[in-house]
C-alpha cells in the first residue's frame, strides 16, 4: 500500500499527529476568550478519515485507505501463572519509617474484604510475607531475653540476700528503659540487631550494681560499718573500677563504628545500644541505689527473714569454699606463678594451633536462612514466546516432582506456594535481562514452608531443582538461587579484564562450564550476554550515486521496524498511544530482501541494491572500569558445608583462576563477598587496635601509671580460648559475628581484673604484695563471679535456641559465653600471678639500679 499510494509511515504518523491533537491559538482579550484549534480525532473511525493527502483529481486518500486500525489492549507481556492457572501478582513495600507487621495486619484486612466480593474460583494467597519472618525472629528475642533475665535474677537471690538482689536487679529495667528512650530520640527502632544488642548487655548491665551492692555487703558484714556509712564507702571506694570498666567497655563496642559500608549499616545498632544502656546503669549504680542499699542493708540487720535462706545456705557453702579450698589454691597460684603462666599460654598457643590446622573453618558472613527460592532463564534471540512457556512449564514440573520426593523422604511437601511467570525474571533477575525481549524471559518463584520444620536447607532445595530441570534447546541462561536478606554481595564473583571482549566473553564461559561440574555452586551467570545477531548496513556506491546517505537509510529502517508514535493522550486513569508500524506478518526473515526504498527522484529500489550487509554477534551490555572491558561472572555457594565452602574458594583462586588467566591471557580479582570480607576485616582490624589504644589511655590515667594498664590488659589475648574451643564444640565456623564478640569481649573481659587490681592496689598499702594478692583475690572472689555468671547466663538462652532464625548471632553469643566463662579464670589465676611475677620484675631492676649506683 505505501508504494502503490507512494506514501511514507513518515506522512501517515504527522497527519494523524496533526489531527489527534489540539493545541491552544492565543486569547481574545475583549472577548476573555481562549481560541483552539482543531477537535480531537482519537477514535477508530475518527483516525481512518483522517486524510493523509488530497489528489490532483479531489480525491482524498485517507488512513483507513492505506492502513488497517487495530485497537489494543492493556500490555500483557509480563503474565503469571500458578500451576495451569493465570495469576496476578501485587506487591506491598513499606516506606524506611513504615512498620512492617502493622502493614502486614492492614493487608490482611484488605484481603478479607476482598474476599467476599471476589468471584467463585478466585483465590487470593499472602506469599512472601516479611513481616512474619521479622515477627518470628523478634519474639525469639523477646523470649530468650525474658528466660536469660529470669535466670540473672536467681543468680542474684542465691549469692546476694533478697533485698540487694532486689535493688541490683531493678537497675536491669531502669537501664533498658532509659536506652529505649534514648534510642527512639536518636531515630533508631527496635530492630532484630538493636534487641539483640540489649539481649547482650542483659548480664553486663546489672555489674556495676553488682560491683558496689556486693561490696557495700562486705563492708557491712565484714568491717562492721553501718548500712549508710558502707553504703557510701562502697559507692566512693568501687566508683574508680565501676567508671573505667564502663568506659573500656564502651569504647570497646564503640570500635565497631569504624566498620564502613553495607556491613558497617548492619552492625551500626549495636554500639549505641550497648553504650546507652552501659552509661544509664552507671548512672543508677551512683545515683539510686547506694540510697536503697542502705535501707536494704539496715533491715538485713534488724531480722533475718526466710526469703533469705536461698542465699545463706549458698554463702555458707561459698564462703567454706572461698576460705578454705581457694585461698590455698591462690597460695599456690603465687607460689607456681611462672608455670601458671606457662601453662595458659600452652592453652592458648594449642586453640590457636586449632584454627591453624583448620578444626575450625571461617565463614565471613552467612544470611538467615530463608523460604524462598528462584529459577529465572532467558531464551536465545531466535527463541520465540512458546518456547518460553515450555521452559517455564519444565520448571513447574521439575518444582512438582521435588516437592513430592521430600514429602516421601521427609513426610512434608516443602514447596507451599509456586508461582511462575513469563515476560519478566523475579527477584535478583539476570544480568542483560533488561535489554532483552520480554517474550524471552521467565522465571518461577518457589516460597518453601518454615526453615524450622525442615531438616534441610534451601540451598540444597535449589542444588536438587537445578539437577531435575529439562534445558530447553532454546535457552541462553538458566539461573538457580536461593533467597538471602541482609547485606551480602554475591557469595562468588569473579571479575576479569585486559582482553577484548570475545576473549573476556571465551574465558567467562570456560569458567562457567568449570563451576557447573561443583553441585555446591548455582546462579552462575556473567554481565555480558549475547545480543541478537547484528546486520551491519554500509552503504555501496550505487547508493550514494542515487542520492542515499547513510543515516536518511537508518531513519527509513528504524521507522520500518520499529513504529512511528504518531501521538500520546490521557485515556482515563492511563495512557493511550497512537503508533504506525508495518505489519507484524511483514516483518519475516527475508524483510531485507523485500524491502524497496524511494529514491529522491520517486523510483523504488532494492535496499539489496543500496547496502552491503555483514553479519555479526555482539553483546547487550559491555562494562568497562577504569579504561579497561570488563567482565563479571557471579554465582552462589551452598553454606551447608562451611569446610567444603572454604575448599571451592581454595581451589578457585589456586587452581581454576590462574588456569584461564594463562589460556586466555585475562586477568582477573575476586570482587563481591569477598571484596565486603576484604573490607570488613580491614576496618575492623583498625577499629580493635583503635579499642586498644582507646582502653589504655583510660586505664593509664584511672591508675596513673604506664605499666598497670599492660598488666590488665594482657588477658585480653586469652579470650580466645573459650572462642575458638566454643566455636569447635558447636560445630560453627568462625565469621564477622565472631569478630564482633571478640571486639566487644575486648572491653568485658578487662572489667573483673580491673576491680581485682584495683583491691589488690588498696589491700598492698597495709600489708606486703603476696599477702594482698590472696586476700584481694579471695575478698573479690564472689564479685567476679556474678559478673561474669550474669553475662554467661543472661546468653545462655539464646545459645541453645534452636530455631534457624537466631543461627546468624550465635558466633557473637559462643564468643562472649565461652570466652568470658574461660575468662574468669583468666582473671583469678593469670592476673594474681601476673602480679606476682611483676613484683620479681620490679625487684631485678630495683637490685640492679642499687648495683649501678654503687659507689
Amino acid at each position: 500500500e505505501l508504494i502503490r499510494n507512494d506514501i511514507t509511515l513518515r506522512q501517515i504518523a504527522d497527519a494523524i499527529q496533526g489531527e489527534a491533537e489540539v493545541s491552544p491559538a492565543g486569547d481574545v482579550e475583549g472577548a476573555n476568550a481562549r481560541v483552539r484549534t482543531g477537535v480531537a480525532k482519537r477514535s477508530p473511525e475518527d483516525i481512518a478519515a483522517i486524510v493523509i493527502r488530497t489528489n490532483p483529481d479531489r480525491s482524498q486518500l485517507t488512513v483507513g485507505d492505506v492502513a488497517r486500525i487495530e485497537v489494543g489492549g492493556i500490555d500483557r507481556e509480563r503474565t503469571y501463572f500458578k500451576g495451569d492457572n493465570p495469576a496476578i501478582s501485587i506487591r506491598v513495600d513499606r516506606s524506611p519509617q513504615g512498620d512492617a507487621i502493622a502493614i502486614q495486619e492492614t493487608v490482611e484486612t484488605v484481603v478479607a474484604d476482598m474476599l467476599i466480593s471476589v468471584p467463585r474460583g478466585v483465590e487470593i494467597d499472602l506469599i512472601r510475607t516479611r513481616s512474619e519472618a521479622i515477627e518470628g525472629r523478634l519474639n525469639i528475642l523477646i523470649e530468650n531475653g525474658l528466660t536469660g533475665l529470669g535466670l540473672v535474677i536467681l543468680l542474684l537471690f542465691l549469692f546476694l540476700n533478697a533485698r540487694t538482689a532486689f535493688w541490683v536487679a531493678m537497675g536491669i529495667p531502669v537501664a533498658m528503659f532509659a536506652a529505649i528512650f534514648l534510642m527512639w530520640a536518636a531515630g533508631l527502632t527496635l530492630n532484630m540487631i538493636s534487641m539483640f544488642a540489649m539481649l547482650i548487655t542483659l548480664g553486663i548491665v546489672v555489674d556495676d550494681a553488682i560491683v558496689v551492692g556486693e561490696h557495700a555487703d562486705f563492708r557491712a558484714r565484714r568491717l562492721g560499718e553501718n548500712p549508710t556509712t558502707a553504703a557510701e564507702n562502697a559507692a566512693k571506694r568501687m566508683a574508680s573500677p565501676v567508671f573505667s570498666a564502663t568506659l573500656t567497655t564502651v569504647i570497646a563496642f564503640s570500635a565497631l563504628t569504624l566498620v564502613e559500608g553495607r556491613f558497617g549499616d548492619l552492625i551500626g545498632d549495636i554500639p549505641f545500644t550497648v553504650s546507652v544502656v552501659l552509661i544509664a546503669s552507671m548512672i543508677e549504680c551512683f545515683l539510686i541505689l547506694p540510697n536503697h542499699m542502705a535501707h536494704s542493708l539496715k533491715a538485713s540487720q534488724r531480722k533475718t527473714a526466710w526469703y533469705d535462706w536461698p542465699s545463706r545456705v549458698v554463702n555458707i557453702g561459698f564462703d567454706w569454699f572461698r576460705r578454705v579450698i581457694f585461698r590455698r589454691v591462690m597460695q599456690w597460684v603465687i607460689i607456681a606463678r611462672y608455670p601458671v603462666i606457662a601453662g595458659m599460654l600452652a592453652i592458648l598457643a594449642m586453640q590457636a594451633a586449632v584454627f591453624l590446622r583448620g578444626d575450625v573453618s571461617w565463614r565471613f558472613f552467612a544470611a538467615p536462612e530463608e523460604g524462598s527460592v528462584s529459577a529465572n532463564f532467558i531464551m536465545l534471540p531466535n527463541a520465540d514466546r512458546s518456547d518460553s512457556i515450555e521452559q517455564m512449564q519444565s520448571l513447574q514440573r521439575a518444582v512438582e516432582e521435588l516437592g513430592r520426593e521430600y514429602e516421601a523422604e521427609f513426610g512434608r511437601n516443602p514447596v507451599a506456594y509456586a508461582l511462575a511467570e513469563i515476560g519478566g525474571n523475579t527477584g535478583r533477575g539476570i544480568r542483560g535481562a533488561g535489554n532483552r525481549d520480554a517474550d524471552h524471559l521467565g522465571a518461577i518463584a518457589v516460597e518453601l514452608i518454615d526453615p524450622d520444620q525442615r531438616p534441610y536447607s534451601s540451598s540444597r532445595f535449589v542444588r536438587d531443582l537445578q539437577e531435575r530441570v529439562e534445558r530447553h534447546p532454546m535457552v541462553e541462561t538458566l539461573s538457580f538461587r536461593r533467597w538471602g536478606r541482609g547485606p551480602g554481595a554475591e557469595g562468588l564473583d569473579v571479575q576479569f579484564y585486559g582482553a577484548s571482549s570475545e576473549t573476556l566473553k571465551a574465558a567467562s564461559e570456560a569458567l562457567q562450564t568449570r563451576l557447573a561440574q561443583i553441585p555446591e555452586i548455582s546462579a552462575v551467570e556473567d554481565d555480558m550476554p549475547y545480543d541478537k545477531e547484528e546486520l551491519v548496513l554500509d552503504l555501496t556506491a550505487q547508493g550514494a550515486a542515487l542520492g542515499f546517505t547513510i543515516d536518511g537509510l537508518g531513519q527509513v529502517l528504524r521507522s520500518r521496524l520499529n513504529g512511528i508514535e504518531a501521538a500520546s493522550f490521557p485515556d482515563g486513569a492511563r495512557s493511550a498511544t497512537i503508533r504506525v508500524e508495518i505489519p507484524a506478518e511483514e516483518l519475516t526473515a527475508d524483510f531485507m530482501e523485500r524491502t524497496l526504498l524511494r529514491t529522491p527522484d520517486g523510483e523504488y529500489v532494492p535496499l539489496a541494491d543500496l547496502v552491503d550487509v555483514s553479519r555479526r554477534t555482539g553483546f547487550s551490555t559491555i562494562e568497562r572500569e577504569n579504561g579497561l572491558r570488563r567482565l563479571s561472572v557471579t554465582g552462589e555457594v551452598s553454606e551447608d558445608d562451611p569446610a567444603r565452602a572454604e575448599e571451592i574458594m581454595l581451589e578457585l583462586q589456586d587452581k581454576i583462576l590462574p588456569d584461564l588467566q594463562e589460556r586466555y591471557s585475562v586477568s582477573w580479582q575476586l570482587s563481591g563477598l569477598a571484596e565486603q570480607e576484604q573490607d570488613f576485616l580491614t576496618d575492623a582490624l583498625f577499629g580493635f587496635f583503635a579499642c586498644l589504644g582507646g582502653i589504655y589511655l583510660v586505664l593509664a590515667w584511672v591508675f596513673s601509671s604506664w605499666v598497670r594498664p599492660l598488666l590488665i590488659m594482657a588477658v585480653i589475648p586469652f579470650g580466645l580460648i573459650g572462642t575458638i574451643y566454643g566455636h569447635v564444640q558447636w560445630g560453627l565456623p568462625l565469621s564477622m559475628f565472631t569478630v564482633i564478640g571478640l571486639i566487644g569481649m575486648t572491653g568485658i573481659i578487662i572489667n573483673d581484673s580491673i576491680v581485682l587490681v584495683t583491691t589488690v592496689d588498696e589491700y598492698s598499702k597495709e600489708r606486703g604484695l603476696m599477702p594482698a594478692i590472696v586476700d584481694a583475690t579471695t575478698d573479690r572472689l564472689r564479685p567476679v563471679m556474678l559478673t561474669t555468671l550474669t553475662t554467661v547466663i543472661g546468653l545462655m538462652p539464646l545459645l541453645r535456641e534452636p530455631s534457624t532464625q537466631a543461627q546468624f548471632l550465635k558466633p557473637t553469643v559462643i564468643t562472649l559465653v565461652y570466652g568470658l566463662g574461660f575468662g574468669v579464670l583468666i582473671v583469678l589465676l593469670l592476673v594474681p600471678a601476673l602480679l606476682a611475677m611483676q613484683q620479681d620484675i620490679r625487684r631485678q631492676f630495683v637490685a640492679l639500679r642499687r648495683a649501678v649506683s654503687w659507689p
